[in-house]
């Protein structure tokens, strides 16, 4: 009898934690959402199933041993941790542990590194999804690889073509900086705590690209990585729902019917030299922009030059998806319930929705503006196109054109700004680490 009370207390049913229940629900509707509603199927069902595994009770698979040493609550081990971090120890066993996992959190990195050793000396060791999370994402490569495989599927054409479209991929852009300033102001309100580098890694969910979020996030706000990459890829999917009402809001019909010039032919020499222009010209005055934009025009140049076509589908295809799949359950590692039950992770849902919406207004109001000057008028639907959700934005822009028109076919025009959208937000991302790191020492 003994022996079955031992194995029902070790099983996870009984280790539940509510909080562990709710984060498994929430992991099967993002599979559900995937799955049957096709919402970003490539990242969420990884993110989905990672944010099951995270909240198996007892598996531990995105904790560290350190972390897996305070979760099992082996007096000796706590004891040596404690003596390690300078903690007292006190009589709720619940308080001492809290005491502990917040001085672990805050430890010089020597002293976090013996406290990792005391937990592997008492056999404890780092959970799969733990490791997969520092490679892939912690390392800053997972992001980075997946950048480089949306520049060797980049066409530049649109943008090199029609060169004004790189102002409404600028203007979308607003959209970032323009939540940073909410989520201070929430901060100062008092209704939510988000340190200035919080607000910087929530503002690039405006961006509505996906990598680029991770990458910041990873760099600023660890923390919030799970809660911004799930608003920033949920987002993104949403975009036939979320754009065309405020699309329709800012034109008018006769806006909408808009016919823009064929685009001229762009030479293989102008695509070449493209990419490596805007990289010089780009990391000369924002190094910190250079991993992201370094690595996405890297790989276009390997699709426009014409001889390392080997490469170039390598990084379009097996590379890419390979990386996707550890990038995703990397993230869903941060859904664990104690890090996304939290009253921040709704303000980052509700700034999100806020930081998309004013990215689009300000591509569409762009592009009137462009046009007061232009001789010929740009459709101001394609402005909507300037966040980097490619190539959804595009084809909504495409699909409220025809609609308005029935010989309007605006998809390649509003790749211009998607592509210049991609460009954009890899930039404000290197000016808020620039700034951040400036202003945090």
């Amino acid at each position: 009898m003994e022996n079955l009370i031992n194995l029902w207390q070790s099983s996870g049913a009984y280790q539940m934690a509510p909080g562990q229940f709710v984060m498994i629900v929430v992991g099967l509707l993002l599979l559900f959402l995937a799955i049957n509603k096709k919402f970003e199927p490539l990242l969420l069902v990884p993110i989905g199933f990672g944010g099951i595994l995270a909240n198996i009770p007892g598996a531990d698979l995105s904790l560290s041993a350190a972390e897996a040493a305070l979760a099992g609550g082996d007096p000796r081990v706590l004891l040596q941790m404690a003596q390690l971090l300078g903690v007292e120890q006190l009589e709720s066993a619940y308080a001492f542990k809290s005491a502990l996992k917040e001085a672990l959190g805050n430890a010089p990195a020597a002293l976090q590194l013996g406290a990792e050793q005391v937990a592997l000396d008492a056999g404890y060791s780092d959970g799969m999804l733990y490791n997969f999370y520092s490679v892939a994402i912690a390392s800053g490569a997972a992001p980075l690889v997946i950048f480089m495989g949306v520049g060797a599927m980049t066409d530049f054409g649109p943008l090199l073509a029609n060169p004004r479209t790189l102002f409404l991929g600028a203007a979308a852009q607003v959209g970032i900086f323009a939540t940073v300033l909410g989520a201070v102001g929430l901060s100062v309100a008092g209704i939510m705590d988000f340190s200035i580098a919080d607000a910087a890694a929530i503002g690039i969910i405006g961006g509505a690209d996906g990598p680029t979020a991770i990458y910041v996030s990873s760099l600023l706000a660890p923390d919030l990585l799970g809660a911004i990459a799930v608003a920033a890829y949920s987002y993104m999917a949403l975009v036939p729902l979320i754009q065309p009402p405020i699309m329709r809001a800012l034109t008018t019909p006769e806006e909408r019917k808009i016919e823009m010039v064929q685009l001229r032919h762009v030479s293989k020499r102008e695509k070449i030299t493209f990419p490596l222009l805007l990289l010089i010209l780009v990391a000369l005055f924002l190094p910190d922009a250079a991993p992201l934009l370094g690595m996405f025009c890297f790989g276009n140049l390997m699709r426009e030059c014409g001889v390392v076509s080997r490469l170039s589908d390598t990084a379009q295809n097996a590379l890419i998806n390979i990386t996707t799949i550890f990038l995703g359950l990397s993230v869903g590692s941060k859904l664990a319930a104690d890090k996304f039950l939290d009253p921040k992770t709704l303000g980052i849902l509700a700034l999100g929705i806020v930081a998309f919406s004013i990215g689009t207004a300000a591509g569409i109001l762009m592009a009137k503006l462009l046009n007061l000057f232009s001789k010929h008028k740009v459709n101001p639907l394609i402005g909507s196109a300037g966040v980097s959700a490619v190539p959804m934005a595009a084809r909504v822009s495409n699909k409220l054109g025809l609609e308005a028109n029935p010989h309007n076919f605006l998809l390649m025009h509003a790749m211009g700004p998607n592509v210049a959208g991609v460009i954009g937000s890899a930039v404000a991302a290197g000016v808020m680490i620039t700034l951040v790191r400036a202003m945090t020492g």
